[in-house]
């Protein structure tokens, strides 16, 4: 608790905690944490330190993992289904041990001895912490009081940085890694901001309207979903960040502080309409329409910060350079073609002689028209 405070990652205490132990005269050959975590994609995550290594191996569990028969026959179910406690001396093989399968693969590793314990958190959560020992009769008593002692003071020190990484995934799930990152460090105040220079994709669902009035509602989010998986798995693949999304649209930017950051959006628009081909290949094959989107593209500065109200703040991207991008989206449907780019991110992504140009335009709000051209 007290040589901790520079330390953000749970794992790496675990380890030198381990490691102390060890050194203390406590026969710690094997350790685990599992964490229940929120995630869009993982359930929980499994922290693995055995004697020798210097970082732990770390693996995460889908949902669904609850239902599997390799989950409910293991001590990590009996623990959540209520026990207090579970012990289970591994040498010699006890007839009347449970026939879980860890206890055969801990056995064939040289481990003698294994212990669990709920690691209980604020307002009745918790999760699971493990020991096993290699020595010749495991842990005697005073092992076991020991590790039973330090069991407060860990949950304490793994809740604290188990919150910290809660609230950082939540901020990535929500507003994107970047924003999370300002967020944490304090960008909090309405008005906070700096002025950035990035390429700016913005991207909308044709006919939304009318599939989500005839559609039931779980296909509508099905689909969404699948269209959104299209577009967005390639924009951050390629280093982009969404955002936001915006019903059936989404804005993402690629920070110029990027050098290939215009490339990075193109390759990303075409790994995306490779995507979307693919989806409009399987609504075909389950008697659904094909799906049409517009994506716009411009570069500039923008002001990249907080904006709403007093109590209610929005981190995003404004200015004109937001504005020409959901134009030229606009745009896409009167010229009947899926993506449009402007002139200046043309010029400056160096790909004039491999897109089509469809001419000067009038959008909405500018004064003067500008050069468009279709990918």
């Amino acid at each position: 608790m007290t040589e901790t405070s520079d330390e953000r990652f749970i794992d790496n205490i675990f380890v030198e905690m381990c490691d102390r132990l060890n050194r203390a005269g406590i026969p710690v050959s094997r350790g685990t944490l599992h964490f229940r975590i929120q995630h869009p994609q993982w359930l929980g995550a499994r922290i693995l330190w055995l004697k020798g290594m210097k970082e732990a191996d770390i693996q995460t569990f889908g949902y669904g993992v609850e239902d599997t028969a390799q989950y409910r026959s293991s001590p990590i179910y009996e623990l959540n289904s209520g026990a207090g406690v579970v012990r289970q001396h591994l040498e010699p093989a006890s007839g009347d041990a449970p026939p879980y399968p860890l206890y055969d693969e801990l056995r064939a590793e040289g481990h003698t001895d294994y212990i669990a314990w709920p690691l209980k958190h604020t307002l009745g959560k918790h999760h699971i912490i493990t020991f096993s020992s290699d020595r010749p009769g495991g842990f005697n008593d005073d092992d076991i009081a020991a590790l039973a002692d330090l069991l407060p003071a860990f949950a304490l020190v793994s809740e604290i940085r188990l919150k910290n990484r809660l609230a950082r995934t939540l901020l990535e799930t929500y507003v994107g890694p970047h924003a999370s990152e300002q967020i944490l460090a304090g960008a909090t105040t309405r008005g906070s901001g700096v002025t950035v220079g990035g390429a700016i994709l913005i991207c909308d669902l044709r006919d939304f309207t009318g599939i989500s009035d005839m559609w039931p509602r779980d296909d509508v989010i099905e689909l969404l979903n699948g269209y959104f998986d299209a577009m967005a798995e390639p924009i951050e693949r390629h280093g982009g960040e969404i955002l936001k999304f915006m019903g059936d649209g989404l804005l993402a930017i690629f920070p110029l502080t990027k050098d290939n950051a215009c490339q990075d959006l193109l390759s990303a628009i075409r790994e995306a309409q490779t995507a979307m081909a693919a989806l409009n290949e399987e609504n075909l094959k389950t008697g659904h329409a094909p799906l049409g989107y517009g994506i716009g593209v411009h570069v500039g500065d923008v002001m990249y910060g907080n904006i709403g109200s007093r109590s209610r703040l929005d981190f995003t991207v404004i200015g004109p350079t937001v504005n020409v991008a959901s134009r030229l989206e606009s745009l896409t449907k009167e010229l009947k073609r899926p993506v449009l780019l402007s002139r200046a991110f043309v010029e400056m992504a160096g790909c004039e002689t491999k897109l089509e140009n469809v001419g000067s335009h009038r959008l909405r709000g500018l004064s003067e028209p500008i050069d468009v051209f279709a990918f």
